[in-house]
C-alpha cells in the first residue's frame, strides 16, 4: 500500500533480556534470526564455559510446546552443528530447567532452549543456559549481542559436529526424586488423604509430576495449545479460570493442593483447598520453614519486590537475607557465590543453593507437596500460623500499566527523580529505595515499588500493605499519578 511504512522497519532489534531474546513469530522472531543467533549463542558458550568444561564440543537444544517449537530448535541445533559443534537434541518438550539440568550433567558448553515462558502465544523466544546449569550473566549476552552487530561471518569448520538425540525428563526427573520424600507422597495420594491437581497452562510442566510421582495427577490444561486459550501461561489468576473454580468445588475428606506452571515451568503458584490463589510471596516463607526443619543451612536471597514476610520467615529462622534487582539472573549469580538456603522472587521463580541455579518449579512443586505431606495442613493454615509466629499480617497485589510512548516513560523518569514524592495515597514517604526502581516505604508500613520495563513503554506497580483495600487505594494512586503524564 502506498505511504505505509514498509514491515522490515518496525522488526525489533535482537536483544536479550533477564532471560533470553523474545519476539513476535514471523515478526521480530524468525528461522533466519533463529539461525543467526543460535551458532553466536554456541561460539560465545565456547569462549566463556571451554576451559571449565575440558574443552567439551556440545551444546544441548531444547523446546517448549508453542508454535513451532521444535521446528525453530531443529533449525537453530542444525545451524549449531554446522559449525562443528556436537548437538545433544531432545526428543520432545521439556521444563526449561531440565535443560539446564541437562548441560550440566552432561558437561556441556551450555543449552540453547527455544522458550517464550509466560508470553502470550504470539511469542516466541531463544534462552541461553550455561555449563553450570542456570541462565548466562549479562556479560555474557552482551557478548552475543556484539557479535550479531559485527556482521562477521564465524570461521567455517572442517566439518560439522555429531547429532545425537536425547529423553530430558529422564535424567531431571531422577535428580528430582533424589531430593524429595516421594515415598510420603505417593502414600497420601494413594491412601486418599490427599488430592494434587496441576493447571499445566497448556505447556510444558504437562505429565511432570506423574513422571515424578507415579500416582494420580489432576491436570487442567494439559492439551497443546500455541494460543493459550487466548490468554498467556502465566501463573496469575486471571488467567485462571478453571483451576480456582475446580479447587475451590472439589469434595474430598483430605487434603487437596493445586499447582501452577507457567509455560516453560520455571514460574509456580498454588491454589489452597478453599480455592484461594498463592502466589510465591506466600509460598517462599512456607517453603523456607519446611527447608529448615529438613537441616538445610543458608542464606534467602529475595528481590527487591518481595514480601517483607519472606524476611520476617528468615529472620526467625536465623537466616540473613540477601537482596537483589529483580531479575532471577541476581540470583542465580548470588548462589555462585554464597552458600544459599532459597532465593526466589515474586514473579514465581524459586530456586535452591542445593539444586542448580536456576528456578525450577517442578521442584518446588514436590517441595510444596512435601511441606503439606509432612505437616497434614493446608497451604492456606500453613500461611496464616507463618503470620501468627512473625507477627506480620499483609496482602500484596502488582499491576502493569502500558504507558503512550517510551517518551512519557522519560518524562515520569524525570519526575521520580528530580520532584521525588513526598507522600504517596495520603501516608508520608519515611524512604524511597532506588536500586532497582523506585520503592517507597511508607509511615503505615507498607511500599510500593514503581518499576519500569527496559524495552517497552510498560509501567510495573507493586505494592504491600497491611490489607488488599490499602494495596488497592496506592495501586490507584499511583496510577493516577502516571496517567496524569501518559
Amino acid at each position: 500500500m502506498a505511504g505505509s511504512p514498509s514491515v522490515l522497519t518496525r522488526i525489533n532489534p535482537i536483544k536479550f533480556g533477564t532471560d533470553g531474546w523474545r519476539g513476535i513469530i514471523a515478526g521480530d522472531f524468525t528461522f533466519e534470526r533463529v539461525m543467526l543467533v543460535a551458532p553466536l549463542a554456541a561460539e560465545v558458550l565456547r569462549r566463556v564455559y571451554g576451559p571449565e568444561t575440558d574443552g567439551s564440543n556440545t551444546i544441548v537444544v531444547g523446546y517448549d510446546r508453542r508454535f513451532l517449537s521444535e521446528e525453530f530448535a531443529r533449525s537453530a541445533a542444525e545451524a549449531i552443528r554446522a559449525q562443528g559443534f556436537d548437538i545433544v537434541f531432545a526428543e520432545s518438550f521439556a521444563p526449561t530447567p531440565a535443560f539446564s539440568w541437562a548441560a550440566k550433567q552432561m558437561r556441556a558448553l551450555g543449552a540453547i532452549v527455544i522458550t517464550a515462558s509466560h508470553n502470550p502465544g504470539a511469542y516466541s523466544g531463544l534462552k541461553v543456559k550455561s555449563a553450570f546449569g542456570g541462565s548466562v550473566p549479562g556479560e555474557v549476552t552482551q557478548q552475543i549481542e556484539a557479535l550479531i552487530a559485527a556482521k562477521s561471518p564465524l570461521p567455517q569448520p572442517e566439518k560439522p559436529g555429531s547429532f545425537e538425540t536425547f529423553n530430558p525428563w529422564t535424567s531431571y526427573c531422577a535428580g528430582l526424586q533424589q531430593l524429595v520424600d516421594i515415598q510420603s507422597i505417593q502414600d497420601a495420594v494413594n491412601s486418599g488423604k490427599l488430592t494434587i491437581m496441576a493447571d499445566v497452562m497448556h505447556g510444558a510442566a504437562s505429565t511432570g509430576l506423574s513422571q515424578m510421582l507415579g500416582v494420580e495427577v489432576k491436570e487442567l490444561n494439559s492439551d497443546r495449545d500455541p494460543l493459550f486459550a487466548g490468554g498467556a501461561p502465566e501463573p496469575l489468576p486471571k488467567y485462571l479460570p478453571d483451576m480456582l473454580p475446580t479447587m475451590k468445588n472439589y469434595e474430598t475428606d483430605g487434603l487437596k493442593v493445586g499447582l501452577v506452571f507457567d509455560g516453560d515451568c520455571d514460574r509456580i503458584a498454588a491454589v489452597d483447598g478453599a480455592g484461594n490463589f498463592l502466589s510465591s510471596q506466600i509460598l517462599i516463607p512456607i517453603l523456607i520453614e519446611h527447608l529448615v526443619s529438613r537441616g538445610y543451612e543458608g542464606e534467602v536471597v529475595k528481590t527487591v519486590s518481595g514480601s517483607e514476610l519472606i524476611a520476617k520467615v528468615a529472620e526467625h529462622n536465623g537466616l540473613t537475607v540477601h537482596e537483589t534487582p529483580i531479575g532471577y539472573k541476581y540470583i542465580a549469580d548470588r548462589m555462585l557465590e554464597a552458600k544459599v538456603l532459597l532465593g526466589g522472587e515474586e514473579s514465581g521463580g524459586i530456586g535452591y543453593g542445593h539444586h542448580i541455579p536456576e528456578r525450577d518449579a517442578l521442584l518446588a512443586a514436590l517441595y510444596v507437596l512435601e511441606t503439606v505431606v509432612k505437616h497434614n495442613t493446608d497451604l492456606g493454615v500453613m500461611h496464616k500460623q507463618l503470620q501468627e509466629k512473625t507477627g506480620f499480617d499483609a496482602a500484596y497485589d502488582r499491576i502493569d500499566l502500558p504507558l503512550a510512548s517510551m517518551d512519557v516513560r522519560a518524562k515520569l523518569v524525570e519526575i521520580l527523580d528530580n520532584q521525588t514524592p513526598t507522600e504517596v495515597a495520603g501516608q508520608s514517604v519515611d524512604s524511597c529505595q532506588t536500586d532497582d526502581g523506585y520503592k517507597f516505604r511508607l509511615n503505615d508500613g507498607s511500599w510500593l515499588l514503581i518499576r519500569f520495563s527496559g524495552t517497552e513503554p510498560v509501567l510495573r506497580l507493586y505494592c504491600e500493605a497491611a490489607d488488599l483495600a490499602i494495596v488497592h487505594k496506592t495501586l490507584d494512586w499511583a496510577r493516577d499519578w502516571a496517567n496524569a503524564v501518559n
